[in-house]
């Protein structure tokens, strides 16, 4: 008897960013910064708003499902075979934000795409800060 295991795993990224949760609120949130640290796109930050992030491997369509302005944002994530959630949650701190993003949703079965989100989310993470430290 073969046993099919239905849990998920997550990706984690956390960070403390010395940037205010307002100025990091906009590079999430306004397509032409998400354009410059994650992918082009045409987000709004509406619940229910259906969005796609474009790159030149592809495509990821999303939907966003919760806007808490300054302090989450919340969208799903499906490409290929992936069905995920994407849930970033911003908070102050003495210098700056700790900002945390989680992609919930990876079967078991997934292991390539989790490992690409591991290094991929390592990277926007990287090309988001860079975006912070430009921007006013």
């Amino acid at each position: 008897m073969t046993e099919i295991s239905n849990e998920t795993r997550s990706v984690i990224v956390e960070r403390e960013i010395p940037f205010p949760p307002e100025k990091i609120w906009r590079a999430l949130t306004q397509p032409h910064l998400i354009a410059d640290w994650l992918m082009k796109n045409d987000f709004v930050p509406v619940v229910d708003h259906r969005f796609k992030l474009s790159a030149d491997w592809g495509s990821v369509d999303c939907q966003v499902l919760e806007v808490e302005p300054n302090k989450t944002l919340s969208y799903t994530w499906a490409a290929y075979d992936l069905v995920s959630i994407v849930t970033w949650t911003l908070t102050p701190t003495g210098a700056g934000t700790q900002l945390r993003m989680e992609q919930s949703g990876f079967r078991p079965d997934q292991r390539q795409a989790y490992g690409g989100a591991r290094s991929g989310w390592e990277r926007f993470f990287a090309n988001l800060e860079q975006v912070l430290a430009r921007i006013e």
